[in-house]
């Protein structure tokens, strides 16, 4: 599945959305580089040098590490990706009081099941794309420790996880066969 050129710059588009949910307080100089970054992102070199403005203007924002997420993943970038989503698990990890290693984050933690709660739900996404990175990067082992995680955190599956633990099972089939 190859996203289209509008689905790779919507990527960009989410900081205002990022900006509310997830801390606030993004300078709009800040918030613009983002958005020139969207609007270069057919430019390599342009684009990822206005995600690096941004950074230097919000080091640690949310919505600049998801930016950051977003382009290395759809430029199949797939290692620095997986930088960064240590970068947001890291994060989440602090903002909502957890243990640094995600191994020992328990269900009673954070409000994970709660959907709305939007720090809980941040560090499940970062998990998540943690855990598919090392699966698409043929770390399967870590990216089923991974999954398996988010499933203890959030039994009801509201992020996912359920499907990438049917590839790795489907995966684990079709190697038998």
């Amino acid at each position: 599945m190859t996203p289209t050129e509008a689905d790779r710059r919507s990527a960009f588009e989410a900081p205002p959305l990022a900006d509310a949910l997830l801390g606030g307080g993004l300078p709009h100089a800040a918030e613009r580089h983002l958005r020139y970054a969207g609007a270069s992102y057919h430019l390599d070199a342009v684009a990822e040098q206005h995600l690096r403005q941004a950074q230097a203007i919000a080091p640690d924002h949310a919505a600049i590490l998801i930016g950051f997420y977003r382009f290395y993943f759809y430029k199949g970038r797939l290692a620095e990706a997986l930088d960064v989503a240590k970068q947001c698990l890291a994060k989440a990890a602090r903002e909502n009081n957890l243990p640094q290693d995600w191994r020992k984050a328990a269900p009673h933690d954070a409000a994970f099941g709660d959907y709305e709660s939007l720090r809980p739900r941040f560090f499940l996404f970062s998990l998540k794309g943690y855990a598919y990175l090392h699966m698409r990067l043929g770390r399967l082992d870590e990216g089923r420790a991974a999954v398996q995680k988010l499933l203890q955190l959030d039994p009801s599956d509201k992020v996912g996880a359920r499907v990438l633990l049917d590839v790795l099972d489907r995966r684990g089939q079709d190697d038998d066969e």
